[in-house]
């Protein structure tokens, strides 16, 4: 070779050389959330157009996206886009996460086209339980029929950092988000240069570079972030408008583990844009300003009249809570007492309160609840009070003889002197916002299978003293503190439904009413016959006067 250079050197002073060269290169050319090995294990992403199976024309439809992200998504999903044309229809969600980077693609290509997404799953109709989106109930051409859920869906990995594209991001307390670390794959690679040099007085010069083959020799990986690929994650974030705090979510868990993301979390960061609500599914859009009251969309717009109205709670405002003592049957032998509390809780309700337990003396009579809420200090005030007298809390709607159902507790009906008779039923009584508050004071708290109970937000944002002050009233009445959570993920216009399940778990009740039985204390009177029910004879006490 020497001898060659001299030749060429001596007889052609300006000569080109092609030499080949070998190179060992670490190339991180996968960034994901899991391992290839264990990526495999889950079908890629695919997408269909499903459409509302039972609805009201026209009905509405939306993307379902379901499976793992590869770096073949993001063509995927542009074929999808082009389907449906300038269409704004939501992308639903149900991944385990995959490919970052195509997870970036995805989320920018959502952004773009100006499309809402969700956390939820998608049930095609015709399609066996263990394969919710069968291929044969995929349309050919147009919508397939289905239905979407919430419960036990998930948006993990990187898939929430697809979720984060949409113009507004909607999930439920039924559904799941979790991040953890970003494995970088390193593939080490031999590549091959054709490298054209030319000798210029003795000297080599490169010409060109051209690259003439790689192959993979080996495979590394790290959970470490490096500066530019923590840049590129921080950007992506900003510039979809989710806090940079998701990072710090995301480190704290291993690649085999998930951090789950609290709904309370999910909102603050901006990772999610709204909960759904218990009657809200996944594919819902966001319900424009003038939406009509029908419209199928979530979070519908209060009526100015009610904001002005009733701010600080969801419903129109029926009347102040006032409380009646209340009886049904013939007590002396068999009758149940209670005391009714309807209405909305005002400001003055707890002095009204405290002089309806004056005249009850040492009786410890139930409270039975039906409000859609009001004052929240009022409320804390009436639970304390309702605690220090050691009386239990339901839920159940009262209604008197000869009363309209418009008005089932109506004037004309209640007793001028003495207890009032009347019936309570458990079925389709409610207590939502600051009375679940007033209701928490219960000694004992029971509610009916069919009953409702919710909590929401407060319309003004919490300070940090506020906060503290739900917490401590929380603590007080032997309610778990993650109750605040689930308070603080449906807005002061929702409902906030806490089913029995749930509440229980959260210590917001005690127990559940049977079928068989309604709210109220149940008494046997001096002339009871021996039953079930009235194990032995005792002397019933008529309660005193109502006070309104």
């Amino acid at each position: 070779m020497r001898f060659a250079i001299s030749f060429f050197n001596k007889y052609f002073p300006v000569q080109l050389l092609f030499v080949l060269f070998l190179f060992n290169l670490p190339i991180g050319d996968a960034i994901s959330q899991a391992a290839e090995q264990k990526q495999s294990e889950h079908p890629a992403m695919s997408f269909i157009v499903v459409r509302r199976a039972v609805c009201n024309q026209p009905c509405p439809e939306w993307i379902s996206a379901e499976g793992r992200i590869t770096s073949d998504t993001p063509a995927q999903m542009r074929k999808i886009l082009k389907k449906i044309g300038n269409r704004k229809l939501p992308v639903v969600f149900r991944s385990e996460g995959g490919d970052v980077n195509a997870a970036y693609a995805m989320g920018r290509m959502i952004r773009k086209a100006g499309l809402e997404t969700a956390v939820g799953g998608t049930r095609l109709e015709g399609c066996p339980p263990e394969d919710l989106r069968c291929a044969a109930a995929i349309a050919r051409n147009g919508a397939s029929a289905g239905s979407t859920y919430s419960y036990g869906a998930y948006c993990v990995s990187a898939c929430p950092l697809a979720l984060a594209g949409g113009t507004t991001r909607a999930s439920s307390q039924w559904a799941y988000i979790g991040v953890h670390q970003i494995t970088t794959i390193y593939n080490k690679m031999r590549v091959s240069y054709r490298i054209e040099y030319k000798m210029v007085n003795g000297k080599r010069q490169e010409v060109s570079r051209k690259e003439v083959g790689r192959k993979v020799t080996g495979q590394s990986s790290s959970t470490k972030l490096g500066k530019k690929a923590t840049a590129t994650l921080k950007a992506y974030l900003k510039e979809m408008g989710v806090s940079g705090d998701i990072v710090d979510l995301m480190m704290r868990a291993t690649p085999d583990s998930m951090m789950m993301v609290a709904p309370t979390e999910a909102l603050r960061t901006g990772l999610i844009t709204d909960m759904l609500a218990y009657n809200e599914w996944p594919g819902m859009p966001l319900c424009a300003q003038d939406a009509v009251a029908d419209a199928v969309c979530y979070r519908h717009p209060t009526p100015k009249a009610a904001v002005a109205e009733a701010p600080s709670y969801p419903a129109p405002k029926t009347h102040p809570m006032d409380f009646l003592l209340m009886y049904n049957g013939n007590c002396q032998e068999e009758c149940t007492q209670w005391i009714s509390a309807d209405g909305d809780i005002m400001p003055d309700t707890p002095a009204q309160l405290e002089a309806m337990l004056k005249t009850l003396g040492d009786r410890k009579l139930p409270v039975v609840f039906q409000s859609y809420g009001g004052d929240e200090d009022a409320a804390f005030a009436m639970g304390r009070m309702i605690r220090a007298a050691g009386l239990d809390t339901s839920i159940g709607r009262t209604r008197l003889p000869n009363c309209p159902m418009q008005d089932p507790r109506c004037t004309a009906s209640m007793a001028k002197s003495g207890p009032t008779e009347g019936e309570v039923f458990a079925g389709g009584a409610y207590c939502f916002s600051s009375c679940t508050l007033a209701f928490m004071g219960g000694t004992s708290r029971l509610v009916g299978r069919t009953s409702a109970l919710g909590l929401s937000q407060p319309a003004a944002k919490l300070t940090e003293t506020e906060r503290g002050k739900f917490i401590a009233y929380f603590s007080e009445m032997g309610v778990s503190p993650e109750t605040f959570d689930t308070m603080m993920i449906t807005p002061s216009f929702g409902r906030g439904d806490i089913y029995p399940p749930q509440a229980l778990k959260l210590d917001i009740i005690d127990g559940v009413i049977p079928y068989d039985e309604e709210p109220g204390l149940h008494f046997c009177g001096p002339n009871a016959k021996e039953s079930v029910r009235c194990p032995r004879k005792s002397e019933a006490v008529i309660v005193p006067a109502s006070v309104n």
